[in-house]
């Protein structure tokens, strides 16, 4: 292929915000026109490839280039580091065309790059986190013309000609110099590798493995199938691939209806005899072997029984921003995919048919438009397999506007065969709308932003969403959690219940519990059983994602998922019927080739302190059985395939898009559709007509059944209610509620009475994240909730205790009694003094301390003693005498590390709040402070503040109002 002839575009230096990977446009017409030959030099390293689909943008990321125009497919480049711009300089040795392309406003002219520069188009590049547009400029050269080309910034120069040297120095490839650069950026990390390349990927692991010792013995521990481990005996990957394989025919030999397998046994006796036979050192001769032993692994994992389906559903769709959170704003898609149906799947010739090829919608504001331009996720099929849901966005960039146009709203199509598809669009608005899934009862239950709310540890606008339900023509939209921090992916278990992730943590580390969830389809009675308090966050996952029920099993299917990254990360089984130990005693490894994401360095050693380190390599599991899975999978974390897997650490390859990575497959069958659990709320249309609406009550059986030790002679009178109000700015600490960071701010409903044997029964507020304190005869708090409830309209919540244990012996007597609070009409919850609702320092302490302790403060002001004074303000917005209080008070913190610095996850009985804090010793201990004598409800005002972490603020807007007394209710209830 001549350099002088291809069509092709001789220069291109390339600087831009990469934040995805985005289709390259060229509104220009190619134009025939020769490349020219250069040499090169930069004043930092350089490194060469070949320009084409996927190329690599820079030597040490994985941001890569897509739909590159046919003008520059086979082109020489040249790029050099992230964030480590090189200036570029060299001379022309043939004359011809060379393209510029840069982003952030950026010309030639402002990189003094000389000649008359003009600009050619437009493109998009990037990697999963997001894209950036970036304009192309062309230039011609001329025998032996020099040029030269500043530094661009952090994401510097890319060069293209036809053909590019360096001097006598033979520039590295671009492949090979990101490979060493990642090896000196975490030479801790698993290996990653190619899809097609599974003898080197297992290659690379082996050579990672750690010989004994505490790593290997936990991995040991907590693999769900040993076979899936590499073992110490291990010389190579065919040894690895033979034993995975057995223990796979083993498995299928002992199932019903199982195969005859007998060929295949006697194909790996023979497989084992040569490998015994083969120089392991001889690689060609083990890799010929290896790949002969995947094509019979193949054979068997295609006969397993449970693989009696041909046809998966699935959606294509880009990986996006970065975040847990992110990755579900319409204005971070990539266009680009559609929903398909694998034909064939399981054969060597599979076939994907687009289902919405040319479908057109039937209603609301897109009716007669397509789904060809924008970007599909979150696809679930009904029990009758005859119907999908899906989320769908225009794609509209505009970053952190919500817009129509910019957010996911859910659809629904009709797959049945000879049926019209009834394209049908459900919800709409600037609110992103995703995760459908089909309830038992015909409701739908998805994720929204329609509650409000904004995340607390953000330094951008990231809106709270959580479970919603509608009726599947898209009316009746109702929220089921009134949670405070975001949810993920409902899907339905076995017993009909709805199982999701939530991000859970009030006054506590923000990063360490967002897992698995359990509610009822109405939404009552949310509960967590499992992971919500670790002890230590890096010895288990940060995340759980994509929860699934295994089919005639009692546990699920899940993905450890990064909190900084996305719905990918290594699959795990999750077991709710065994004690917790805040750690891994509820889990089990599905794979032990891939670390629990931002929890480790690689495979059983913890990572310490929180980052993504890599490691989303699977995703979105749907479970055939607990051996058996179909998921996404890539160990290049970019452009996931379809896989076939199993427990035992054997994958086979179902298909891969070209262009757009796979997502959410789907068995295309009907399955078994869970019992129907009766609503037990008014707050659906049809519910209201099934039962009166009547008051929401909370019951609690016996405060002290719990799974921590209360205090020697502790004694609960009263139960402190507490709303919390979801954040209503945008940014981390603005305003800074109080003593500690990423405090929520809140207001004290009340209170109500503990009966003797330890019983509560009250009338709740209906709609609002609430959480509990157990109070003492002072109305000091021995213990608090770190998490939140809530009711809806009529729920009855019952509760065995504060955090009764989860699980008990079966068999265990227990005496079998009517609470005492049951005996009687529900209490109604008695409000609080003034100011504490919302609590506020200036309303809530500042007149006790105006009328008790300012006087003499004012007076000894010259011997230096602390300001007091609640119209004087400092940082914070906050008056003078909160400065000087609160840094005696208690407060636990959110906040990724915010584990490390509160010392715990959980509360600790009798060492929590005013009972805790230096100001309570201070005021009430043997000396006393001076002559200064409070009353009691002075000292219950002061009490109560510290016991709510020691806020100063009781709404997140109109702060100088709140400073000085005034009362602003919160916007977001």
């Amino acid at each position: 292929m001549s350099y002088l002839r291809i069509n092709q575009w001789k220069l291109i230096v390339i600087s831009a915000v990469l934040l995805g990977l985005a289709p390259l446009l060229f509104v220009q017409a190619e134009v025939a026109c020769s490349h020219a030959e250069i040499t090169v030099q930069g004043n930092k390293k350089l490194a060469a490839g070949k320009m084409g689909e996927r190329a690599l943008v820079n030597s040490n990321r994985d941001y890569a280039f897509t739909k590159v125009p046919k003008c520059l497919q086979g082109l020489n480049y040249i790029s050099h580091p992230h964030k480590e711009s090189v200036s570029v300089s060299g001379s022309v040795k043939v004359g011809g065309r060379m393209y510029v392309c840069l982003t952030d406003g950026l010309t030639p002219a402002s990189l003094k790059a000389p000649g008359e520069w003009k600009e050619a188009g437009k493109m998009t590049g990037g990697d999963a986190n997001g894209s950036n547009s970036w304009t192309v400029f062309q230039c011609d050269f001329t025998n032996g013309q020099k040029f030269a080309i500043g530094s661009a910034g952090k994401w510097g120069a890319v060069v293209v000609a036809g053909k590019i040297e360096a001097g006598k120095t033979k520039l590295p490839t671009l492949s090979k110099a990101r490979k060493s650069a990642s090896r000196s950026r975490s030479h801790s990390r698993a290996p990653g590798g190619s899809l097609d390349d599974e003898f080197g990927l297992i290659a690379g692991r082996l050579r990672v493995r750690k010989a004994g010792g505490d790593h290997y013995d936990r991995l040991a521990a907590e693999v769900f199938r040993k076979p899936a481990l590499l073992f110490m005996e291990d010389r190579d990957p065919v040894d690895v691939v033979l034993r995975r394989t057995a223990a796979l025919l083993e498995d299928i030999k002992k199932m019903k209806d199982a195969p005859d397998l007998s060929k295949h046994s006697a194909q790996l006796a023979g497989f084992k005899t040569q490998a015994a036979q083969v120089p392991v050192d001889d690689a060609d001769a083990r890799k010929k072997l290896f790949a002969e032993i995947c094509k019979v692994r193949r054979q068997i994992a295609f006969s397993n029984p449970l693989v009696n389906f041909d046809k998966i559903i699935f959606a294509t769709h880009h990986k996006t921003h970065g975040h847990m959170c992110d990755q579900y704003f319409g204005f971070h898609a990539r266009k680009g995919g559609s929903i398909y149906v694998l034909e064939n799947a399981f054969s060597d010739k599979p076939v994907a048919r687009d289902l919405l090829k040319g479908e057109k919608i039937r209603n609301g504001r897109l009716k007669g438009k397509t789904l060809a331009e924008g970007s599909h996720m979150s696809l679930e099929l009904s029990y009758d397999a005859k119907t999908i849901l899906f989320a769908w966005t225009e794609a509209l960039n505009t970053k952190y506007k919500w817009s129509e146009q910019s957010t996911y709203h859910i659809f629904k199509a009709n797959i049945a065969p000879g049926k019209p598809v009834n394209l049908t669009q459900l919800t709409d608005g600037k609110t992103n709308d995703f995760d459908p899934c089909f309830l038992p009862s015909g409701r739908i239950v998805f994720i929204s932003e329609r509650r409000g709310g904004f995340g607390r540890c953000h330094g951008r606008p990231v809106p709270t969403y959580t479970l919603h339900t509608m009726r599947d023509d898209g009316s009746d939209i109702i929220p089921i959690s009134y949670h405070e921090t975001n949810e993920w992916h409902p899907s339905v278990d076995n017993n009909g219940m709805i199982v999701y992730s939530r991000w859970d943590y009030v006054d506590r580390d923000s990063d360490i519990a967002h897992h698995i969830w359990v509610t009822y389809p109405d939404g009552r009675d949310a509960r967590s059983y499992h992971g919500n308090y670790p002890i230590r966050r890096e010895m288990r996952p940060w995340m759980e994602l994509a929860n699934r029920a295994i089919p005639g099993s009692h546990r699920y299917i899940g993905v450890s998922a990064p909190h900084h990254g996305q719905n990918y990360g290594s699959m795990v089984l999750i077991d709710h019927q065994i004690p917790d130990d805040n750690a891994m005693s509820q889990l089990k490894r599905i794979t032990p080739d891939v670390q629990l994401t931002e929890s480790e360095k690689i495979p059983g050693i913890a990572l310490g302190r929180g980052r993504n380190n890599g490691g989303e390599v699977y995703g979105q599991p749907w479970p055939l059985s607990e051996d058996y899975y179909l998921c996404v999978y890539d160990p290049g974390q970019r452009h996931y395939a379809l896989c076939l897997m199993d427990s035992f650490g054997n994958r086979e390859i179902l298909y891969r898009d070209p262009s757009v990575p796979c997502l959410d497959p789907i068995p295309l069958r009907p399955r078994t559709k869970p019992r129907i659990i009766p609503s037990m709320t008014t707050q659906a249309v049809e519910d209201k007509a099934l039962m009166p609406k009547r008051p929401a009550t909370i019951s609690v059986m016996n405060i002290y059944d719990s799974d921590f030790k209360w205090p020697e002679g502790a004694k609960v009178t009263s139960m402190r209610i507490v709303q919390l109000f979801p954040k209503a700015t945008h940014n981390a600490n603005q305003p800074a509620i109080g003593l500690a960071a990423q405090s929520l701010a809140r207001g004290v409903l009340g209170t109500v009475p503990v009966e003797s044997d330890g019983s509560v029964y009250f009338e709740a507020p209906v709609g609002v994240p609430i959480y509990f304190q157990a109070l003492d005869a002072q109305g000091q708090a021995i213990q608090s909730m770190k998490s939140n409830t809530y009711v809806h309209e009529s729920e009855q919540l019952a509760c065995q205790g504060c955090h009764e244990p989860k699980l008990r012996m079966s068999g265990a007597k227990r005496k079998m009694t009517v609470a005492q609070a049951l005996k009687r009409p529900p209490s109604k919850i008695k409000p609080d003094v003034e100011g504490s609702f919302p609590l506020t320092f200036p309303r809530l302490v500042q007149p006790v301390i105006d009328k008790k302790c300012l006087p003499c403060h004012v007076k000894n002001a010259k011997k230096k003693a602390p300001n007091l004074s609640g119209k004087q303000f400092g940082r914070g917005g906050w008056s003078k005498a909160f400065e000087t209080l609160h840094k005696y008070g208690w407060g636990k913190s959110g906040g990724n590390g915010a584990l490390f610095k509160n010392g715990n996850s959980r509360s600790v009985p009798g060492k929590i709040g005013a009972k805790a804090s230096r100001l309570l010793a201070h005021l009430t201990g043997p000396k006393g402070h001076h002559d200064l004598k409070l009353t009691p409800e002075e000292l219950y005002r002061i009490t109560l503040w510290i016991d709510c972490n020691t806020n100063f603020y009781g709404a997140y807007l109109e702060t100088e109002k709140q400073a000085r007394g005034g009362l602003v209710m919160p916007s977001v209830e």
